[in-house]
């Protein structure tokens, strides 16, 4: 008996074995080698071409907010939200105010997965319209979540080295394609970074706003915090320099899709252009990298779906939504069915009614909002709060901020008003249900899952 007194006394504990290298390749994984790809149509149309340059202005504004990420998860190592950064740094109205705009990232995410995937199976299968690929794609997901399934990371390693394959394919015969055939001297190879006849400064801001699509998802590296082997240097470091491989990855792979199609020729279709830039590389490379973009796409819808169904959950479990619904565990499944079917039904309405590069840009702009968020969360503790104002403590949150404001002022009139009504409805919520936001609408420090 006293034997096993001993071992029951002390709790389970995670093990701190991810190492530097184990959380940048999760980050990757996380946020995908392909992830320019299903975008590239959209960026090449609202940024007039630059598609490269807009890659790379948000690689800037990531890489100053990936810090603010970093830093806020030393003093939050096991909560990494942000929500909770700016509830507990600022105000908890604001967090509140963070927490609904994440929300409306969770549930867009889903619904252009489903977009994207139901144009390229369209363009696979022609013979069954995007309606019915639409609704398919909603009951695999759906169906699939509900079940409880859950890929394994093995499984997300084994897909990211098969896509880092496939890129390999397509550097190989973009580059045969490309010296191939002539060109127009060295003003072909730097067009794509700056093109005087299209060069739109409000475009490429414009662009920009759209690109941060790609960087999506770095700040989950800040989750694994109590695996991570010292966690408050590697954390940081880790985010930071995933969002520089992803960057300089994603510049690359723009860069030869420019080369093998300029900007001044128009797409066959804008979202799913980038397999046919990789089509004129190589014609198998077409069915190769669309299957890929499937797969990576399809993943991804299953993943945030989920996501956004426990989002849900934890917000109805801390009553800032109806607990009765939100709240709600399947007592089979152990999985959050009304949510997963709620996002399911609010995904598949929205893919007959908004285009893929208005769900992305929606989908920023309540990223950008948490992003600016972190970034004033950790002014605020580090330079406003801190006993010593360092310079190292001012710039990178103060330029994550200005920058993130100036793409999120940039985005499309429609998706600023979309978003305005869905931060309003909110917003209104909170007030209601708070009298005002004199009580707390959220429990930041969530209770512990049930095993």
């Amino acid at each position: 008996m006293a034997t096993t007194s001993n071992s029951t006394s002390a709790p389970a504990r995670l093990r701190r074995t991810l190492t530097l290298w184990d959380l940048i390749l999760y980050g990757v994984i996380v946020i995908q080698p392909v992830a320019p790809m299903s975008v590239f149509g959209v960026l090449s149309d609202r940024g007039h071409g630059h598609v490269v340059t807009t890659i790379l202005i948000a690689m800037v504004a990531m890489l100053f907010t990936a810090i603010s990420y970093g830093r806020m998860a030393r003093a939050y190592p096991s909560a990494g939200s942000a929500f909770t950064y700016v509830g507990q740094e600022i105000n908890p109205a604001l967090g509140y105010v963070t927490g609904w705009s994440m929300v409306m990232d969770y549930m867009l995410n889903p619904m252009i997965c489903i977009i994207w995937c139901s144009q390229q199976a369209h363009v696979f299968a022609p013979g069954i319209p995007y309606a019915g690929w639409a609704v398919f794609f909603f009951l695999v997901f759906t169906g699939l979540n509900i079940q409880g399934v859950k890929t394994s990371a093995r499984v997300n390693t084994g897909l990211a080295i098969a896509m880092g394959v496939v890129i390999t394919i397509f550097f190989v015969t973009a580059a045969r394609y490309i010296f191939g055939h002539p060109h127009d001297g060295a003003g072909f190879f730097t067009r794509p970074f700056y093109d005087p006849q299209m060069w739109n400064t409000g475009a490429v801001l414009g662009g920009t706003s759209i690109a941060v699509l790609t960087y999506i998802g770095f700040d989950g590296i800040s989750t694994l915090s109590e695996e991570a082997e010292n966690p408050r240097r590697n954390i940081l470091y880790a985010t930071v320099l995933t969002c520089l491989v992803i960057g300089i990855l994603s510049a690359i792979e723009v860069y030869a899709a420019q080369l093998l199609w300029p900007a001044s020729e128009p797409f066959k279709d804008i979202d799913t252009a980038f397999t046919f830039v990789a089509g004129r590389a190589w014609a198998p490379m077409f069915a190769i990298l669309g299957f890929t973009l499937l797969v990576a796409n399809f993943g991804s819808g299953m993943g945030a779906q989920l996501g956004a169904a426990r989002l849900l959950y934890g917000m109805g479990r801390s009553k800032a939504l109806p607990q009765s619904f939100f709240g709600a565990i399947d007592p089979k499944r152990h999985v959050p069915r009304n949510n997963v079917i709620f996002v399911g039904v609010v995904a598949l309405i929205g893919a007959f009614l908004i285009s893929y590069g208005l769900g992305a840009e929606m989908l920023n702009f309540g990223a950008l909002i948490a992003f600016m968020g972190v970034n004033l969360a950790a002014f605020m503790r580090y330079f406003v709060r801190g006993e010593q104002k360092k310079v190292s403590d001012f710039i990178p949150p103060v330029a994550g901020f200005l920058i993130c404001l100036l793409l999120w002022l940039n985005l499309s009139r429609p998706a600023k008003i979309v978003g305005a009504i869905w931060m309003g409805v909110g917003i209104a919520f909170g007030a209601i249900k708070t009298r005002g936001f004199r009580g707390n609408l959220i429990d930041f420090e969530l209770p512990p899952e049930e095993a």
